[in-house]
C-alpha cells in the first residue's frame, strides 16, 4: 500500500501584474488610481498606506473595511463624484427616456447620483435592473437610501478596484462599472 506524501505548505497565490504595480507605485500616483474607483480620497488613503497586498483578496478586504468606515463627509465626497450612468446607446429610445426621468427624480430627491453595481446582470438585463432600482429606492427615505447607496459605491469601488489591477490594459472597463456619463441629463 503506498501512502501520499503529505502535502506542503499551501503556496501562496502568485501576484498579479497589476497588483505588483499597485503594491509598488508611488503613493501619489496609487492614490490618484484609487480615485477613479472610489472618489474618497481618505478611502484611497487608508488602501495605500495598508501595501503591500499579498492577493487580489486581501486588497478587496481592505476597501470594504475602509469603505464601511467612511464617515458622512467622506461618503458624501464619494457621491458626489460619481455621475449616473445611462443604458448602452443600444437600448430602446423609450428606455433611455424613462431613465432620464427617473434619474432625474431620484437625484432631486437625494441630492446625488444613482449608484447601482450590475454585476453577474447581462447587458440585456440592465436597463430593467436599473429602472426597478431606482423606482423601489425612490420609496426610500434620505437615511435609508444613504445605507443602500453606500452599500452600492462600495460594491462598485470593489468591481473597479480588481479591474485596476486585473492588468489589462487593452480591455474595456465592463459596462456596470463604467465611470463616465453616458448622458448629461442635469
Amino acid at each position: 500500500m503506498r501512502i501520499p506524501a503529505p502535502a506542503g505548505p499551501a503556496r501562496p497565490a502568485p501576484l498579479l501584474p497589476g497588483l505588483e504595480r499597485f503594491n509598488t507605485a508611488p503613493s501619489g500616483a496609487a492614490e490618484t488610481a484609487l480615485l477613479a474607483c472610489c472618489g474618497s480620497r481618505r478611502w484611497g488613503r487608508r488602501i495605500v498606506a495598508h501595501r503591500p497586498y499579498p492577493d487580489l483578496d486581501a486588497l478587496l478586504a481592505a476597501a470594504d473595511e475602509a469603505g464601511y468606515d467612511l464617515g458622512s463627509a467622506d461618503l458624501d465626497e464619494a457621491l458626489g463624484d460619481e455621475c449616473s450612468s445611462g443604458l448602452h446607446p443600444g437600448a430602446p429610445t423609450a428606455a433611455h427616456t424613462a431613465l432620464r426621468a427617473a434619474l432625474t427624480a431620484y437625484e432631486s430627491r437625494f441630492g446625488h447620483a444613482f449608484v447601482i453595481c450590475l454585476d453577474g446582470f447581462r447587458p440585456d438585463e440592465q436597463p430593467d435592473q436599473v429602472l426597478a432600482a431606482i423606482r423601489s429606492r425612490l420609496g426610500n427615505d434620505p437615511d435609508e437610501e444613504r445605507v443602500v447607496a453606500a452599500d452600492e459605491l462600495r460594491r462598485l469601488a470593489r468591481a473597479r478596484l480588481a479591474h485596476l489591477v486585473a492588468d489589462r490594459p487593452d480591455e474595456p472597463e465592463p459596462a456596470p462599472i463604467a465611470r463616465p456619463c453616458l448622458f448629461d441629463h442635469t
